[in-house]
């Protein structure tokens, strides 16, 4: 690169708190990759709730200050380092974790982080294949153990974890039952995998499923919002039946003897800890979902980098999601 272009703007976080403090920066090095790493030049990076966690500092694991956030990037590879073998420069791929952080220009990721992305595929929705259908996989299959054949609630379906767990719910065999918040949450529910999908802003929401079970209850939940479902989640699963906890944002009270009732389970979902060897069985199975056509990441909000603050905000606050949040670069 010329002395003209070792700087590139990003994204960057000098003390955790509110989203004001995302600010763009137009003076950032690029970064270049070292062993076994590749540099790649984003043109979209995923927004994911959990890095509004991180950024306010209410997360478990903080990153030394100041650094960029973002993990799902999708781009064009620049360079590779030393030992990369399966990646080349020129390719179009997508990540699942980087090493620099993805809201900026360029970005360094492991190369075992780093996929090729199919030409069916725009880069926009390789920026929303890295968490959500990771974390979709590890919640129904390494941590609930879905089987085929059992019913699965989606339990806020319309995220982007949510339409990823409903495509991969229905490729496994499931019977997918999804919630979502508004009219266009629901529809978008319906046409990605689910079965059946309930309002859950409707009183009585919980009834309802239950009667698409026949009283027999659920198999398995991926929740998004424990602090607010996980107590009426108990009661609604079946005998075995286990809750995935993906997303929380505070506090909630339950009964433990629901759990006993039904000899059920609450188990927690962090890609954070998956296992090298986790990551490339998802891998191959979201590689025949591309090829089959049934993985089709559905991208919502898009925004500039510039607009990264007002992401984080609407990713929280807005009345029901509708897709993956995507900046474009």
């Amino acid at each position: 690169m010329s002395g003209a272009s070792r700087l590139m703007r990003a994204v960057r976080v000098t003390e955790f708190g509110d989203p004001s403090v995302l600010r763009l920066r137009a003076d950032v090095a690029i970064p270049q990759p070292g062993s076994r790493q590749v540099l790649i030049r984003v043109h979209a990076c995923g927004v994911n709730p959990v890095e509004t966690y991180i950024r306010a500092g209410t997360y478990a694991r903080k990153p030394p200050l100041p650094y960029t956030p973002g993990t799902d990037v999708a781009g064009v590879v620049e360079t590779v380092g030393e030992g990369v073998t399966a990646i080349k420069a020129g390719d179009r791929v997508f990540t699942t974790a980087t090493e620099s952080g993805g809201y900026a220009e360029f970005a360094v990721a492991a190369d075992r982080c780093v996929h090729k992305l199919p030409e069916a595929l725009h880069l926009s929705q390789g920026a929303a294949i890295g968490v959500p259908y990771f974390t979709a996989y590890r919640a129904l299959v390494h941590k609930a153990h879905a089987k085929a054949g059992e019913t699965v609630l989606i339990h806020g379906a319309s995220g982007g974890v949510g339409v990823a767990a409903c495509q991969l719910s229905r490729a496994l065999g499931l019977k997918v039952l999804g919630t979502a918040g508004t009219p266009e949450g629901l529809k978008l529910v319906l046409s990605n995998g689910a079965h059946m999908a309930f309002n859950h802003r409707e009183e009585g929401y919980t009834d309802r499923i239950l009667e698409a079970t026949q009283g027999g209850g659920i198999d398995v939940i991926v929740e998004m919002l424990s602090n607010i479902n996980l107590s009426a989640d108990l009661q609604m699963l079946a005998l075995g039946g286990r809750v995935a906890i993906v997303g929380c944002r505070g506090s909630v009270e339950i009964n433990p003897r629901d759990t006993m009732a039904k000899e059920s389970s609450i188990v927690g979902v962090a890609l954070f800890f998956a296992t090298p060897e986790e990551n490339e069985e998802c891998a191959a199975l979201l590689y025949a979902g591309m090829e089959a056509g049934w993985l089709r990441p559905v991208v919502g909000s898009q925004y500039p980098l510039a607009e990264a603050a007002q992401a984080h905000h609407d990713i929280i606050e807005c009345a029901g999601a509708a897709g993956k949040t995507v900046l474009l670069v």
